[in-house]
Order: C-alpha cells, then structure tokens, then sequence
C-alpha cells in the first residue's frame, strides 16, 4: 500500500551493517540519520558508503540526514562512574574540578555559572534529576537536591524555561559539517537553534563545504530551546524544514506543554511550505520489545493526523533490538492512519494568493486531481520545488515526482505524500512524458484507463520553470 508518511531511522552499532541495512529499506526506510554526537569521521563514512549500497540493492534512493551535536551541556565524569543524589542534601556542579564525586561534578560547558542566578532550576538526565541553584560562587554553582537518583558520566544538563548562552555551533558542529559534506549528505539537522541567525550561519557554513563536492544540503532546525519557540517563524523562513525534538524541548518547556507545540509547529510549517519531522521515544519501548505499547501507536498515529511529514527512530533503531521490525510497525501504523484523514483541500485554497507561475501550476494540479480523482499527479521537476509545494496540501492522491537529478530524488524522499523516481531525459517534452508515465505504470502506481495529471515545465531542464497542466488517460493518445 502506499504511505504518504515517510520514516526516518537512527543508524548504529545495532543496524549498521549492509545487510540489516537492505531489510530497514525494504521495510520502509525512507532517510537514515547519522547521529554526530558518536562515533568517528570514518564511522560516519563507512555507514554512507553501506546506505548508499543498500539503496542501490534495493533500487530506490534514501536520503541521508547529518545531525549535528550542538551545544550538548553536560556534566563530567565521576571517580567510580556514577553517584547517587539525595533529596535535601546539597550538590555543587564546579566548572574546575576534573573527577567527579558524590559532593560535586565537573562540567563540559566552562560558561555555565555566568548564565545563572539563584532560583534557578537545572534539570539533570532528560529531567530525571532536578537541582534548585541557591548561590553561584566564581566557576561553582551551589545547589540543593529537589528530586535525586543516579547521576553518571556526560548526562545532560538543562535549564528550566531555557536561556542558556551556548552558541547552536561549536567547533566539532563545524568540523562535522566538512565531514558531511565530503559524504554527500543530503540533510543537515543543527542542534538547538535559538534564532534565524543560527540556521542562516549554518547554511552559510554548510554551503561553502559542500561547493567542492558539488552539494548544498537542505537545513533542518531541531526545535529543542524554549527560546526557539517566539522565534519560530523566523527559524522555518531561515530553513528548508524543522524537527520536533521532544526530548530536550519537553525538559526545557515542560512535558504537558509539547503536544500542544507539536501540533501548532506541524501547522506553520506546512503553511510556511516547510517539511517537519516528529522524533524522541515514538517506538521506545521497542528498543527491547517486539511490539510497540497502545500509547506509542497513538503517538504515531496523531503525529500522521497532525500533518508531519516524517516520523523518527532514535535508539530504537540505532540500538534496539529489533530495528527492521520497527519500522515495519512503524510504516503499518501510517497507513492505518491515513486511511482516516479527511482532506481539507478546498478550505485550504481559500485566501490563498500564488504570485508565482509554478506554484499555482503545483496548486491547480492538486485541486484538479482531487476534484477528478484522479489515480495519480506526476510531477516533472528539477529541484523538487513543485512536489514539496503539492505535499504541503493532503489528499489521497499520491505525488509521483520524477527527476534526472539524484540530489533533488533523494531530498524528496523526505515529503510527505511523495514518492520520488528518477527520469532519464530532460530534453524533449514529449518523450520526458511518454517516460514518466511509463515509469508510474511499470511500478504499478497507474494502470491503463487510470486519470493522471501531469506537471511539466517548459522548455525542459530549468528549475522554477514548470509551466503546464496536462490531464491524461493511461493508454490513451496525448
């Protein structure tokens, strides 16, 4: 069956290998996520080089996405590798000391004790641990335990409602980008952005890197700071898509509050003509077991009827132990879901204005299907531009979008709604349409007396410049 919803993968020590590779594929992986805070430059590129294979056995193309780590704040490590924290009982966290104990812990991050005051409240390991701030002494921060247990080496520090200073790029985020580049990579994730500035030096970043090697990667802007929320707009205008990163967002901002800001990010980005992806804990029970909980099939599924385009695997897939059944559960609960969704295309086109020839082309190709019923619209497209605008709009008309550029069939793969071909000429209208039809038919997508639409632009071969409507029976003469 076909699923609109694509499926994004974390790739490590449990699913790195060509084999387990094939079948993720196979099951429905749509983009593998190359998670930069571990492992090596070599590690990075050996796990390309086996995507890059895996997709050519399976005979269809998978984007890759590199996520950088960011400004990851953390505590150091302890003499005997954890310790345990009392409620009551005070903690300092000290900016100078090199090994941990049960009185005190180093911090990665030297600036810390100038971003806070007392009143303030840390939150240690995804929340698990809270620390109240009493006084800050020079590079110390004096605490009292409000809520204990076991703290170990690198957990993650938060400040409760953000405004932390870190800077979303750090050296190694910019080491990265250059490695990513020289891989090919067609998506590049930043971590906790504040502003449109850190996606903008991002991109710059990212752009000169990938000149020598021919790339510019689409920008991902992992919502994840309190302070990301206000200025949200400005980071969608400043990137390509977004990320609804749960985990750090729901410690900054609070539990209770992130379904709310899941749904409200989906909406503008597809209004804002973005991509977004939902991510943290969707099958994370999985890690160990073979079948999901009710709850995290809910999450899905009300991910898919929030509008996301893309659904994500962390450690389920990275590290799990069933991480092909993972996404075969994955992709089952999309379909299920989108079975219910109810198109709202007509209210979607009310006020809208399109002051550009091929966007209002991409428009009038979905009013035109969905009113027709068309079997299919096929869209002829160089950058890709024309199939990401129709996806912004659900109906249960499938997008074939076909390409003769690998770079633009592969960040396709990441639309919702989209299933992206390759086409071999770009040089005679007529015989780019024969094909294309060709191409749907031979998959099975359409079958002889099926209705399609077809995008094209004219003359063939120029990004931005589709033009024309044409609506077709399979088998029938033009």
């Amino acid at each position: 069956m076909h699923r609109a919803t694509k499926i994004v993968a974390t790739i490590g020590p449990a699913s790195n290998t060509p084999e387990i590779l094939l079948q993720m594929i196979q099951a429905g992986l749509d983009v593998v996520r190359l998670n930069f805070s571990h492992g090596t430059a070599d590690d990075h590129r050996q796990r390309a080089e086996f995507v890059r294979e895996a997709a050519r056995q399976a005979g269809r193309e998978v984007a890759i996405m590199a996520d950088l780590q960011g400004p990851k704040i953390r505590v150091g490590k302890f003499e005997n590798g954890k310790i345990m924290l009392v409620a009551g009982e005070p903690f300092v966290l000290d900016a100078d000391c090199e090994l941990g104990n049960e009185q005190r812990a180093g911090l990665d991050y030297k600036d810390l004790p100038r971003d806070l005051k007392p009143g303030d409240v840390l939150l240690l390991n995804d929340g698990l641990i809270v620390l109240n701030v009493s006084r800050v002494i020079g590079n110390e921060i004096h605490t009292v335990v409000k809520i204990g247990g076991e703290l170990s080496n690198n957990k993650g520090i938060n400040r409760q409602g953000g405004g932390l200073s870190a800077p979303a790029l750090t050296a190694k985020d910019m080491e990265d980008i250059r490695t990513a580049m020289s891989l090919g990579v067609d998506y590049v994730a930043v971590s906790f952005p504040k502003n449109a500035t850190d996606m903008e030096m991002a991109r710059q970043l990212a752009n000169i890197a990938g000149a020598p090697f021919g790339i510019k990667p689409k920008m991902i802007a992992k919502i994840e700071r309190a302070e990301a929320i206000p200025a949200l707009q400005g980071i969608l205008d400043a990137s390509d898509g977004i990320m609804v990163a749960r985990g750090d967002l729901a410690v900054e901002v609070g539990n209770a509050a992130v379904p709310a800001l899941q749904k409200r990010m989906i909406r503008m980005a597809r209004e804002s003509n973005k991509f977004v992806i939902t991510a943290t804990q969707m099958m994370e029970s999985m890690i160990h077991a073979p079948v999901p909980t009710r709850a995290e099939v809910s999450d899905v599924a009300n991910a898919v009827l929030d509008g996301t385009d893309a659904v994500m695997l962390s450690a389920e897939s990275a590290a799990g132990k069933y991480p092909v059944q993972t996404i075969e559960t994955m992709a089952a609960i999309c379909i299920e879901a989108e079975k219910s969704e109810q198109s709202e295309l007509d209210k979607d086109f009310l006020d809208r204005t399109f002051t550009r020839i091929d966007q209002s082309i991409a428009m009038g190709a979905l009013f035109t299907a969905f009113h027709l019923g068309a079997k299919a619209i096929v869209a002829l497209t160089e950058s890709g531009s024309t199939a990401l605008w129709m996806s912004r709009h659900w109906t249960h008309v499938p997008i074939f979008a076909l390409t003769p550029r690998v770079g633009s069939e592969r960040a396709m793969a990441l639309y919702r709604n989209v299933t992206s071909l390759h086409l071999d000429t770009n040089t005679d209208r007529d015989t780019a349409l024969q094909q294309a039809l060709e191409t749907v038919v031979s998959k099975g997508y359409a079958s002889r007396g099926d209705m399609v639409v077809l995008t094209v632009g004219e003359p063939m071969g120029q990004a931005g410049g589709t033009n024309t409507l044409k609506i077709v029976r399979v088998g029938e003469p033009y």
